[in-house]
């Protein structure tokens, strides 16, 4: 214990207000003895110091939190009597909201209960499926459902969607590659291995009038930036795509497909999984803009390292198609690869019977 003109302090060296660190450390104290000029060194112990008023006892078998809940309403009773303005203010503010928090949980409290007697917990179920399947359209291409044509489904030139005006013009340069590619450089291509398998497919058959061959080739090009996007994490560069990227197509793509995250002091975008999902279904609709709204989803999985049950539950949610089709890559033999279609009017989705059981079930 230890006393002064105001207040008396007590720390304990047993019990749950001990200090760890006497059993772990050895303490000295040293004593200066001025006339012989000879220090005297004493056993010593660490003891935390709690302020004891008048009238209180001390519990030992108290706990920590108890404690400390009955040290801040003492600290709170002696701010109340000597504080200063600004602790007063801070004392009365933290009361406030402490009220306002209790106040605001039986308010919800409240409200649940009665939302669950009005309308019933089956009607809650039905608007949470609801909410779930709206939260996955945002990361879908705009859908236009009641479209009488494929081609206006998901909508090419929606701002929002595939390409504007402005990035399609971007395309020009960077695409011109492709555009005049020739057998050679083809095989070449083929040969680095830095160009997906769909891209390099469809490079094969490129149309002979030049309109519709820029148009292809400038389709391809942004396609092959989207698959190279999916594979990156964290991306630090403004230009992590390389510097043949326009900067146009480069903001975009920064801007549609990432979100930003603050890591050891630095900004930097990130390809989270609910984005990876958006780039896939982008990817699945600018290819069915390439092949006539039918698209090989196996070659789009190779492409982009997906499981088949990842690329085919985007498929699904864009409503498409989903059939069987012998095909092969490369110099490989054949295999069963499922193909993606998109008809009007659209087929309904429908979620697994093991999900809507997971779901009432919760």
């Amino acid at each position: 214990a230890a006393e002064t003109d105001r207040l008396c302090y007590v720390g304990n060296n047993f019990g749950t207000g001990a200090l760890k660190c006497n059993s772990l450390c050895k303490y000295f104290v040293g004593v200066m003895n001025k006339d012989s000029r000879k220090m005297e060194v004493y056993d010593a112990e660490l003891f935390n110091l709690q302020p004891v008023f008048p009238g209180d006892s001390i519990n030992e078998g108290l706990s920590p939190e108890s404690q400390n809940q009955s040290y801040r309403d003492k600290v709170d009773s002696l701010i109340e009597a000597f504080g200063t303005t600004k602790q007063k203010r801070a004392l009365s503010s933290r009361r406030m909201n402490q009220v306002g928090s209790e106040t605001l949980q039986k308010a919800m409290a409240k409200a649940a209960e009665t939302i669950i007697d009005t309308k019933g917990l089956t009607a809650l179920v039905s608007d949470v499926m609801q909410t779930e399947a709206d939260d996955v359209s945002l990361y879908l291409p705009p859908c236009h459902a009641d479209a009488d044509k494929p081609e206006d489904v998901y909508r090419f030139d929606d701002n929002s969607l595939l390409l504007s005006s402005v990035d399609y013009a971007a395309l020009e340069a960077p695409a011109a590659a492709f555009r005049d590619i020739t057998s050679e450089e083809l095989l070449k291509m083929q040969q680095t291995g830095s160009y997906s398998l769909y891209v390099l497919e469809e490079l094969k058959s490129m149309p002979r009038e030049e309109k519709s061959r820029d148009h292809k080739a400038r389709c391809l090009w942004y396609l092959q930036a989207l698959i190279k996007l999916s594979f990156q994490k964290f991306i630090k560069r403004k230009n992590a795509l390389g510097f043949e990227c326009p900067h146009v197509i480069n903001s975009k793509l920064l801007k549609t497909f990432t979100v930003m995250s603050f890591n050891k002091g630095n900004m930097q975008n990130v390809i989270s999984s609910s984005m990876k999902a958006k780039l896939i279904a982008y990817v699945i609709a600018l290819a069915l803009h390439i092949n006539h709204f039918q698209t090989d989803l196996t070659v789009l999985q190779c492409d982009m390292k997906l499981s088949e049950k990842k690329i085919l539950e985007v498929a699904k949610a864009m409503r498409l198609k989903i059939s069987k089709k012998k095909g092969r890559f490369f110099g490989g033999t054949e295999e069963d690869h499922r193909i993606g279609t998109l008809l009007v009017p659209l087929p309904k989705y429908e979620q697994s019977s093991r999900q809507q059981k997971r779901k009432k079930m919760a």
